[in-house]
C-alpha cells in the first residue's frame, strides 16, 4: 500500500491511497495524519483498501511530506563502502562503528518543493537515500526482529551544506538541517509491498545527469542492524525516519555542487521519485 498525504485545490491536507496515477482520499477511514495511524496500520489496511474517497489524478493534486512531523529523524554517515572510501581520501576517516547525527524535522519539505541555497554558502550538496519509517513504539530491538517494527519505505534526499558541516558544526547537526533541506516522500509505501528493501536500485540526477546509481545491498550496516543499535539507547516511535546512508557520486569530492536553478531528481525502485528544483533564497 502507498499512502500520501496531499491537497487540491487549495484545499486542506487529506490522506490518501496511491495506486497507479491516481490517489483516493482516505480521510474518513483514517485521519490526515499519517504518523498518527502508523501504530494501527495493520488494523486499518482492510479499511483502508476498500475506502470509496474521491478519486484524483496525482496530476491535479499537490503533494506533501508524509511524515511531515517526526518525533526524530536521524541519519547514519558513510554507511555505503564506496562513499566511505570517497570521504577517507578526502581526510576523513572510515568510523570503526556506526556514525548517526541528527536532522532538525523542520527542514522536511515535500517532494517536489523547491531546496533553498542558503547565500551563506556555495557548497550545497546531494545525498539520495532509502528512508525507513517506524511503526511500532520500541526499544532493545534485535537485528533479527526489527523488520516487525518497520511501517515502511520512502525516498530521502539528505541535503547537505558541506562547510558547515565540516567545519562549522562538527556535529554534523547545522549542516543537515537548513529549512527545507530534507525532501521525502514522494509517499510511504508499506513494508509488505517491498520483497527486500536491501535489493533497491537508488538513482540521483541533477539536470538528468546521472550522479548516484547504486544499490541498498551495498550498505556496510543494513536497516535492521541499525534499528538494532539505535534502540539501545533510546525508543523509537512511531513515525521515526532513519535516512539510511547514501552511496559514492556526492558533489562534494570534485565541487560539483548544486547551483540555482538546478533539478535534483532521486528515485528509489518500487518507491517513487522526488524531483525538487534549487531556487535562491531571496527568491522564496
Amino acid at each position: 500500500m502507498k499512502l500520501a498525504r496531499f491537497h487540491i485545490n487549495d484545499g486542506p491536507v487529506r490522506l490518501g491511497r496511491v495506486e497507479g496515477d491516481q490517489v483516493t482520499d482516505i480521510s474518513e477511514e483514517a485521519g490526515t495524519s499519517l504518523r498518527a495511524i502508523l501504530a494501527d496500520l495493520p488494523a486499518l489496511q482492510d479499511r483502508i483498501a476498500q475506502s470509496s474517497g474521491q478519486t484524483h489524478h496525482l496530476a491535479d493534486v499537490v503533494l506533501h511530506a508524509p511524515i511531515d512531523d517526526p518525533q526524530k529523524y536521524l541519519g547514519i554517515g558513510m554507511n555505503y563502502r564506496e562513499h566511505a572510501e570517497e570521504a577517507r581520501q578526502a581526510g576523513i576517516p572510515i568510523p570503526t562503528s556506526q556514525m548517526w547525527f541528527n536532522k532538525q524535522v523542520s527542514c522536511i519539505v515535500g517532494p517536489h518543493h523547491d531546496v533553498v541555497k542558503p547565500d551563506l554558502s556555495d557548497e550545497l550538496d546531494y545525498e539520495i537515500e532509502l528512508g525507513v519509517v517506524i511503526g511500532q513504539r520500541c526499544k532493545h530491538v534485535s537485528a533479527h526482529e526489527a523488520r516487525s517494527v518497520v511501517a515502511g519505505y520512502l525516498v530521502a534526499n539528505d541535503v547537505s551544506v558541506r562547510d558547515w558541516l565540516q567545519k562549522r558544526s562538527p556535529t554534523f547537526t547545522l549542516g543537515k538541517s537548513f529549512d527545507t533541506h530534507g525532501p521525502i516522500g514522494p509517499w510511504l509505501t508499506t513494508d509488505d509491498e517491498i520483497s527486500d528493501p536491501l535489493a533497491l536500485q537508488m538513482t540521483l540526477t541533477v539536470n538528468g545527469e546521472v550522479r548516484q546509481n547504486w544499490p541498498t545491498s551495498d550498505m556496510i550496516y543494513n536497516i535492521y542492524e541499525q534499528i538494532a543499535y539505535l534502540s539501545q539507547v533510546f525508543t523509537l516511535m512511531p513515525g521515526d525516519i532513519l535516512a539510511t546512508g547514501t552511496p559514492s557520486g556526492i558533489g562534494a569530492p570534485t565541487k560539483n555542487f548544486l547551483r540555482v536553478g538546478d533539478v535534483v531528481r532521486a528515485e528509489i525502485e518500487g518507491l517513487g521519485a522526488l524531483e525538487n528544483r534549487v531556487t535562491a533564497e531571496d527568491a522564496r
